[in-house]
C-alpha cells in the first residue's frame, strides 16, 4: 500500500524543522517524524485521532 503523507500546515512557520506528517487509511491514522521518513510511526484509531484534533483546537 502506497501512503499518501500530508505534511503539518505549520511546517512553514519558523524555520519549519519541527513538522510531523499524517497518512490515513481505512483503519488507522499513521504519524511520522518529517525529518525521519523511514523512522518510526505512530498509529492511531480514526476515533482516537479525531478526539486528539478536536482536544487541540479546543482553545481554554
Amino acid at each position: 500500500m502506497t501512503l499518501k503523507w500530508t505534511k503539518s500546515s505549520y511546517s512553514h512557520q519558523s524555520d519549519g524543522n519541527e513538522c510531523i506528517e499524517v497518512a490515513t487509511t481505512p483503519d488507522t491514522i499513521r504519524i511520522r517524524d518529517s525529518k525521519n521518513p523511514h523512522g518510526p510511526q505512530l498509529h492511531v484509531q480514526p476515533g482516537t485521532w479525531a478526539e486528539f484534533l478536536a482536544y487541540a483546537a479546543d482553545e481554554r
